[in-house]
C-alpha cells in the first residue's frame, strides 16, 4: 500500500505563490500548444470565420519569424510570475568569466533534463540576473520548429526569447553584426531526457557536432553549460535500452521529432506522486569560451576537432564544479 504525504495546510503565501508559478509552467509545457490548437479550431468551428481568417493571415505574413530571432518581450520576460518560479527551486545562474558583447556566442546546455527548467529559467525570464551577469548579451533558446507551427503558442514562446533551432535560425543569430548575441542549444536534446533521472550524469553528445558545425560557419565562440540539479527533480519510469517502454519512446522521437520521458515527482496538495517537480536547487554554470575561428566550409576534421575540445571543455566544467554541487567525487560524466 502506497503510503501518501500531504502538504501541511501552514504553508506561507510566498511557497504557494511559487507552487502555483511551477505548477503553471509544467501545464504550459505539456498542454498549452494543443489548447491553443483546440481554440483556434473552437473559433473555427463557431463562425467566427473573421478572427480565424485573420489570424491565418497573419500567421502567413509572420512564419518566418521564428527563423529571423523571434519578437521577445521583456515585459512577459519580467512578469512577475518567473520570480515565483525561480524561488520554488530555485534556479541560479553562475558565470566562471566575462564574455565580450563584441561577439557572439553559442552556449551548449546540458543536460537536458526532464523539461528543461534550468534553461527557461536562466535564459526565458530576468529573474537570475543574465543581463547583470553579462552585460551587454541577448540570450535566445532554441527550441524545435514544430512548436513555432501552433497558434497562440508560437507567440508566447517567442515572447520569452525562444526562437527556432533550424540551422537558419542559429544563423540569423550568430551572423549578426557587432555581436551581443548567445545561441542556447540544448544539445543533448529529446533523446537525453530519456536519461533524466536523480543521479544520472549521461549526456547524449558524441554524435551531436551540428552545433559545433555552426560555431564554425558562424566565428561564434562555444560556451560549455552544465545545470547541476537539472537531473534532480524528477523521477522517471524505469526505461533501460531494450525495454518495451524505451522501443516506443525511441519510435516516437524519430517519427515526431520529440519524445516525453514518463515521469512523476510530487503534487499540489501531497508530496508522493504527480507532475510538479521536486524542490531541490539548479545550479546552471556558464563555463570558459571556446575560441572558434570563423570557417564557411569546415572538413568533418576541423569539425571532429573542435567537437573533442569542446568536450574536454564540458568534462573540465564539470569536474571542477561537482564537488561544490554535491557530486561525489567518483562520479563523472558519460558520453554516448
Amino acid at each position: 500500500m502506497v503510503q501518501i504525504e500531504l502538504a501541511p495546510l501552514n504553508i506561507p503565501l510566498r511557497r504557494r505563490l511559487q507552487t502555483a508559478s511551477c505548477l503553471q509552467w509544467v501545464l504550459s509545457f505539456l498542454f498549452l500548444a494543443q489548447s491553443c490548437m483546440c481554440l483556434y479550431v473552437v473559433i473555427l468551428s463557431n463562425g467566427y470565420y473573421l478572427v480565424a481568417g485573420l489570424y491565418a493571415l497573419w500567421l502567413y505574413r509572420d512564419w518566418d519569424t521564428p527563423e529571423a530571432g523571434g519578437r521577445r518581450s521583456h515585459w512577459v520576460r519580467s512578469w512577475t510570475l518567473w520570480r515565483h518560479y525561480r524561488d520554488y527551486f530555485p534556479i541560479h545562474l553562475i558565470k566562471t568569466c566575462d564574455l565580450d558583447p563584441g561577439k557572439n556566442y553559442l552556449f551548449g546546455f546540458h543536460p537536458h533534463g526532464v523539461l528543461v527548467v534550468g534553461a527557461f529559467g536562466n535564459f526565458c525570464t530576468e529573474y537570475t540576473g543574465f543581463r547583470v551577469l553579462f552585460p551587454g548579451m541577448t540570450p535566445y533558446l532554441h527550441s524545435l520548429p514544430v512548436w513555432f507551427g501552433f497558434p497562440f503558442f508560437r507567440e508566447y514562446i517567442m515572447s520569452v526569447g525562444v526562437v527556432s533551432s533550424s540551422k537558419q535560425s542559429i544563423t540569423h543569430v550568430l551572423s549578426q553584426k557587432g555581436g551581443g548575441n548567445v545561441s542556447i542549444v540544448v544539445v543533448g536534446g529529446a533523446a537525453e531526457s530519456l536519461w533524466a533521472r536523480p543521479g544520472s550524469l549521461t549526456l547524449e553528445v558524441l554524435n551531436r557536432k551540428g552545433f559545433v558545425k555552426m560555431a564554425l560557419k558562424c566565428g561564434a565562440d562555444l560556451v560549455p553549460v552544465f545545470s547541476f540539479g537539472e537531473n534532480d527533480i524528477y523521477n522517471q519510469v524505469r526505461n533501460p535500452q531494450g525495454s518495451v517502454v524505451r522501443a516506443f519512446q525511441e519510435g516516437m522521437r524519430k517519427t515526431l521529432g520529440f519524445s516525453l520521458p514518463l515521469f512523476y515527482a510530487r503534487g499540489v496538495f501531497q508530496y508522493s506522486f504527480g507532475l510538479l517537480p521536486f524542490r531541490k536547487p539548479i545550479y546552471t554554470v556558464v563555463g570558459k569560451p571556446i575560441a572558434v575561428a570563423r570557417n564557411v566550409d569546415p572538413s568533418p576534421e576541423v569539425v571532429d576537432a573542435l567537437h573533442r575540445r569542446y568536450l574536454e571543455a564540458l568534462s573540465q566544467l564539470f569536474e571542477e564544479h561537482k564537488a561544490t554541487y554535491g557530486i561525489p567525487e567518483q562520479q563523472h560524466l558519460i558520453f554516448l
